[in-house]
Order: C-alpha cells, then structure tokens, then sequence
C-alpha cells in the first residue's frame, strides 16, 4: 500500500489556500459564536437573576389582574442556580433543573383584606409549585 506524500499535496497552492481559509474561517466561527447565546430547550435562563427577573415579572403582571388586588410588587428569593444535568463520563445534557424558590413575598393594595390574601396566597402557591408558608401577603403602602 502506498503510503501518501504530504509534501506534494501541501506543495499545491490550490490546496494551501483552501486549508488556510478553512482555518481563518473556522477561527471566525469560534469567535462569532461568543456573541450569540442559544435557548435552552425548556426557555430557562443560564443566568439566575435574569430568571428570578422573569418570574417577578410574570407574577407581578398575573396579580395585577385579579380582582381586589391593585397594585402589585413581588420580592421572590431563590435557593440555588440552574443546573444541568449530564450523563456519566458525559458532555450531553440530559435535562435542566430549574432554582428551587424558598420564599415569595407579595406586597399588594388589596393585602388588607383576607379575602384578597386568600387568592393571592393560592394563586402563587399554585403557579410556583410551593407551600403556602413560604409566601407572605402584605399591604402596600400607597
């Protein structure tokens, strides 16, 4: 078997300009890339306080619009980050877990009444998956 001869194939100019733009090109890909940040697959941000941002918003927003609640402020405290978790002498990600809320803290205008303190109570309960003595309803000083 005849074995090849790198210096006649790198001697070819042809050859020589297609390994060095294939590199230069390569190069810029890699650079490039650190400009753009992909989605996760479950839209849950690498960054902590950018989804701890996200959820007080959305809550705040969701409050805003029950009946007897006004306006609304949300304070939501989180345990730990985003995790990923890998397969065994792996890189591939076999699922994300998302912080673990300890505590949510909802000032509102209707936190006065019981009634009001009630729904607001079972709504974030419900929406964050979390007991109920780990929210507190207050009223919002106007």
């Amino acid at each position: 078997m005849k074995k090849p001869d790198f210096k006649r194939l790198f001697a070819d100019e042809k050859i020589k300009r297609i390994i060095i733009i294939s590199g230069v090109l390569g190069i810029a890909l890699i650079f490039l890339s650190s400009f753009f940040e992909l989605p996760d697959g479950n839209g849950i941000s690498n960054n902590v306080s950018e989804y701890k941002e996200q959820m007080q918003t959305s809550i705040t927003e969701m409050l805003s619009m029950v009946e007897g609640v006004g306006n609304a402020s949300v304070l939501l405290t989180i345990e730990n980050s985003v995790e990923g978790v890998y397969l065994q002498n792996s890189s591939t990600k076999t699922k994300e877990i998302e912080p673990k809320i300890r505590g949510i803290v909802v000032a509102c205008s209707g936190g006065d009444d019981s009634v009001v303190v009630a729904r607001v109570t079972e709504i974030v309960t419900k929406a964050l998956n979390i007991s109920a003595a780990k929210v507190c309803v207050t009223k919002l000083e106007e």
